[in-house]
């Protein structure tokens, strides 16, 4: 059997996301031994821009670090990137172009897990994710590509979200914050979704498929199985990006 594929890990926008990442991609990889594990070169860097603020508000964007992020993990080794943020993909475009290896997008992988789960065309999938991912329409447009829909929370209830995202993230993962994500979950369910789709770290930190109103699929969990798969070789990775002088090939 021949040695599993070197993985490239962009943290995003902070430590937490790319963590969970490689904590899920260490609990899935089969191993008998630790040097069974799978190789994994990180950049995480807190000084990242914000990408929620460089959506939304016009800020700095952090498109030309994420890029030399990923060219650093290609020089290093990295047979393959991907990325532990849902919201930084809206600069997939900008790191694909600056590296010469396949980017395994957690978009991508996230709408043909909900694909092949959606009971038919046209299902609506209730979308948890951060506010500049919603605002980029991600996810929106991956699953429109296969047929499906979305619904996302909007409004006051969009702010009551975001709020809970914030103190989420500052620690509070604690039963009332549970109750509450599920209370988004479950306004989404009544808007039509049939399945809920966890798109940011936070909501994967506190909802489960146990405490969720509807089915759930965890973004970052498709991402990590993704990954295991495309370094032991169980499938084939996607071709990187191809680019010539005047735009994609």
């Amino acid at each position: 059997m021949s040695a599993p594929k070197t993985v490239g890990i962009l943290g995003g926008m902070g430590h937490a996301a790319a963590i969970d990442l490689m904590a899920r991609i260490h609990r899935l990889t089969p191993r008998t031994r630790e040097q069974d594990g799978i190789r994994l070169i990180v950049d995480s860097n807190p000084a990242t821009p914000d990408g929620n603020d460089a959506l939304l508000r016009g800020g700095p964007s952090p498109a030309p670090m994420l890029a030399a992020m990923a060219r650093g993990l290609e020089t290093r080794g990295a047979e393959f990137v991907a990325m532990a943020s849902s919201t930084a993909h809206a600069f997939q475009f900008d790191i694909e172009r600056a590296i010469g290896v396949p980017f395994v997008s957690m978009i991508e992988e996230a709408g043909a897990a909900l694909a092949a789960r959606a009971p038919g065309p046209g299902t609506t999938i209730g979308l948890l994710a951060a506010e500049g991912c919603l605002h980029s329409g991600l996810y929106q447009s991956e699953l429109a590509r296969r047929g499906l829909s979305s619904v996302v929370p909007e409004g006051a209830a969009r702010d009551e979200f975001m709020d809970l995202l914030h103190a989420i993230g500052a620690g509070d993962t604690g039963p009332r914050s549970t109750r509450r994500l599920a209370g988004v979950g479950a306004r989404l369910a009544r808007d039509g979704a049939t399945l809920l789709l966890a798109a940011c770290t936070e909501a994967s930190l506190v909802l489960t498929p146990e405490t969720a109103p509807a089915p759930l699929i965890d973004a970052m969990e498709v991402l990590a199985v993704a990954v295991v798969d495309y370094a032991l070789g169980r499938r084939a990775l996607p071709p990187p990006f191809a680019w010539t002088e005047t735009g994609p090939a």
